[in-house]
């Protein structure tokens, strides 16, 4: 037998998985905990470093430069602005005027991430000094930044461009005429071959290329239209877009010249430049939404990278050039870990012709996620083609969009994995196509759901998506106008036969305010319905990137009645709601099953009737239910035979249900005569780490919280001891059960309305009944 020392170790591999999403990854690959490791250890070099006057040592002539670097690496990596270390940085960036393009930049970006609302006229200020620097031309130069001084070039040109960016994020007005310069610019210094050079006797590079890339989505963000526009006082949605393949083209290039251990680049000086260049690579992913860049998965095999050559005893970075200075170095690895790193929100799906007819919705919706709960989010395009299963739980949500037929059934046996393992579908029809576009996505619920209970219905009026974040108003455009799928626990589809992404692409930087009070007023509804959504799916708790790094590539176990030694577990049929949470004993067994020491349990886990003899080859049998119940004499019979002969059954009420705990209570009694169920004491062993568990005695349980109008839905998380209910059969619990919600947590989704245990602490307490059933 396995020890309890192994055990322990399989179930930390096994628990991890079940927690986030899941990607599969090379066997050696990190773990979270180890990207994590990375960026604190980085951050309490950075810090030991700080001189008391609040500056880190500065390179000559660029005053405040390394400081502003060293302080946007720590805010990034999570530090909070009222830190002391940053407010000491703050102070004595706030007090000093620097006159280099990089140091003014890097100081807008600094005070724009820390204290926007109070640095808002410093951050303008700063704005003006750049644009009062921007090259005027004429000349390939024009729109473009040096140190100051003559001429221009890329690496001075993309800081100015970033911090202009952010600036306008936060509130601080730049010039059309700046954007306009600045975009020209980026287009005329392109190569032929899609990529950029730091001047025009150099070949390509890397870190320019990025740089590039970034910039065109920058300066195009700030001026384009964008796909719907204001005429008067109505909107006009689906405008026929100018298709521009310069980012493509630049994309295509660094696909071909990809690396993460150097800065592609024909000469040596731009080699040097490595972490630079990652931190531009980071950049492009990001704003571009490609997790992939070629066939490079570009954040994963940076992420390994860098973690390899963090310092082992200072847990400093270095590189070549400036980056021979472990501030520098330091500073630009952890603002790749850490910015690369944000959780992805959602993905759109780019299912073919007239899947991105408004270019900037999700981009423009993540945003508005970000602000409302104060996170740093990012988005992705998603090619469903070559997807895995795992891909595609790299993001909660998918989102589709169209108007016209879509080809989507292709995808549907893909699609349900994905919901399976916790994934929710977020579709809408846009341009007043619902009538086409519905009928293809009423078309992937069917192949997806053979099952005819799983079919869009209105959503109805009680449903938390209504007031989740924000009360949807009671003449929103969007009453009755959203479907769902109500799948076990949750809903896993939301369809909306009107137009959400036009609105969410009017939401474009500072142009809102200057929209008619019908139009702002329906942007805010559209924005309200899409955050509601979000939050639902979400729990507004998406993952960190680094949490991908879990190994799922283990195969489940192949089950045979020859096979010794595999827990088999059943799924009891009862009248009561016994599959209304299906997929929770298969994400248990799962995460039983995973990691590099895998517990033989077979993920199958058929529905059984108490009347079927193949129940006693089961060693654990599953019940749940949200209704009361009742069971035959010869299905009590065979339930207490089953008990006495060595199964062990586990249960627990879906989403708290007093019905079917009631149900559960009497029938159990009447099959086993004389039996008591108790509270299993608080320092039992099951509740330990003696069969090679967790730790449960204290867990984390989710209570509904009233709230007042339009406000958000909100669970209360409380520490407390776990209530499990159980019957002793010679000395041994036979019945283990639980009052309060598992299913609805198994199954990924802790439902703001149902009373139960955290996703984690569910999962502990699932795992450790299985590991006491077979060491007991």
């Amino acid at each position: 037998m396995r020890s309890a020392v192994q055990t322990l170790v399989c179930l930390a591999v096994a628990i991890g998985a079940f927690a986030q999403p899941l990607a599969a990854q090379p066997a050696d690959t990190l773990d979270p905990e180890a990207v994590r490791a990375a960026i604190r250890t980085g951050v309490v070099y950075l810090k030991d470093q700080q001189k008391d006057s609040g500056r880190w040592d500065e390179m000559p002539g660029f005053q405040g430069g390394i400081t502003a670097l060293c302080t946007l690496a720590l805010l990034n990596a999570g530090v909070e602005p009222d830190d002391p270390t940053v407010e000491k940085a703050l102070d004595y960036l706030r007090r000093i005027k620097p006159d280099r393009t990089y140091c003014v930049s890097l100081k807008i970006m600094v005070l724009a991430a820390a204290t926007p609302k109070r640095d808002l006229a410093t951050i303008q200020e700063c704005v003006k000094q750049l644009e009062s620097t921007q090259h005027p031309g004429p000349g390939i130069d024009t729109g473009g930044w040096s140190y100051p001084g003559p001429g221009a070039d890329p690496s001075n040109a993309q800081f100015a461009t970033l911090a202009l960016h952010e600036a306008q994020r936060v509130g601080a007005k730049v010039s059309l005429d700046t954007w306009r310069a600045a975009n020209g610019y980026w287009r005329r210094n392109q190569n032929a071959d899609g990529s950029w050079s730091y001047s025009g006797g150099q070949g390509p590079s890397g870190s320019m290329t990025c740089a590039g890339i970034a910039a065109l989505v920058m300066t195009g963000e700030a001026l384009n239209e964008g796909d719907a526009r204001i005429e008067g006082d109505q909107v006009r949605c689906c405008v026929p877009h100018e298709d521009d393949d310069r980012i493509e083209r630049a994309l295509s290039w660094m696909g071909r010249n990809f690396s993460v251990t150097r800065n592609p680049a024909s000469d040596a000086v731009s080699r040097g430049w490595l972490y630079y260049y990652l931190y531009a690579l980071e950049r492009v992913g990001r704003l571009t939404a490609h997790r992939f860049i070629g066939e490079h998965d570009w954040y994963r095999e940076g992420t390994e990278f860098i973690v390899s050559k963090q310092d082992p005893l200072s847990k400093y970075w270095t590189g070549g050039r400036s980056e021979k200075n472990p501030h520098v170095g330091t500073s630009l690895a952890l603002l790749f870990l850490s910015k690369g790193r944000r959780p992805v929100l959602m993905a759109k799906l780019d299912y073919g012709d007239g899947w991105n007819q408004h270019q900037s919705d999700a981009a423009h919706l993540t945003a508005v996620a970000e602000r409302a709960w104060r996170l740093d989010l990012t988005w992705q395009q998603l090619d469903p083609e070559g997807a895995s299963v795992e891909d595609l739980l790299q993001a909660p949500v998918i989102y589709l969009s169209g108007s016209n037929i879509a080809r989507l059934t292709q995808h549907a046996e893909k699609l349900r994995a994905y919901v399976d393992r916790g994934g929710f579908l977020f579709a809408e029809a846009c341009c007043g196509g619902n009538g086409p576009f519905r009928r293809s996505v009423e078309q992937l619920v069917e192949a997806m759901f053979p099952e005819p209970e799983y079919r869009l219905r209105q959503l109805r009026p009680a449903h938390p998506i209504w007031r989740m974040e924000r009360a949807v108003q009671p003449d929103s455009a969007y009453l009755g106008k959203l479907w769902a799928v109500e799948y076990g626990c949750r809903t896993c589809v939301i369809y909306c036969d009107e137009d959400l992404s036009c609105y969410w692409e009017l939401d474009r930087p500072q142009a809102v305010e200057s929209y008619p009070a019908t139009v702002r007023s329906r942007v805010k509804d559209a924005e309200d319905v899409g955050l509601n959504v979000l939050a639902y799916a979400t729990n507004r708790k998406p993952l960190g990137k680094e949490q991908v790094f879990v190994d799922n590539a283990a195969d489940d176990l192949e089950d045979s009645d020859a096979e010794r030694g595999v827990i088999r577990v059943a799924k009891l049929q009862h009248g009561g709601g016994c599959n209304d949470a299906p997929g929770a004993l298969a994400n248990l067994t799962r995460a039983a099953s995973q990691g590099d020491l895998k517990l033989r349990v077979s993920t199958d886990a058929p529905l059984v009737s108490l009347t079927d003899e193949s129940l006693f080859t089961y060693h654990v049998a599953f019940i749940h239910g949200r209704h009361e119940f009742g069971l035959t004499q010869k299905e009590r019979d065979n339930l207490r035979d089953f008990l006495t002969r060595g199964g062990t059954l586990l249960g627990d009420a879906i989403c708290a249900s007093d019905d079917f705990t009631r149900g559960f209570r009497r029938e159990l009694l009447a099959a086993i005569p004389g039996a008591q169920l108790e509270r299993v004491p608080p320092d039992d062993p099951i509740f330990t780490d003696a069969y090679g568990g967790y730790d449960i005695r204290t867990v984390k349980a989710r209570s509904p919280q009233p709230v007042a109008g339009g406000q958000p839905l909100a669970a209360k998380l409380r520490s407390t001891r776990p209530v499990i209910e159980g019957i002793k059969i010679e000395g041994r619990w036979a019945v283990l059960y639980s009052p309060y919600d598992l299913s609805c947590a198994l199954e990924k989704h802790e439902a703001v309305e149902c009373r139960g245990y955290s996703r984690e602490d569910a999962a502990r307490i699932g795992l450790n009944v299985l590991l006491y059933s077979i060491n007991y």
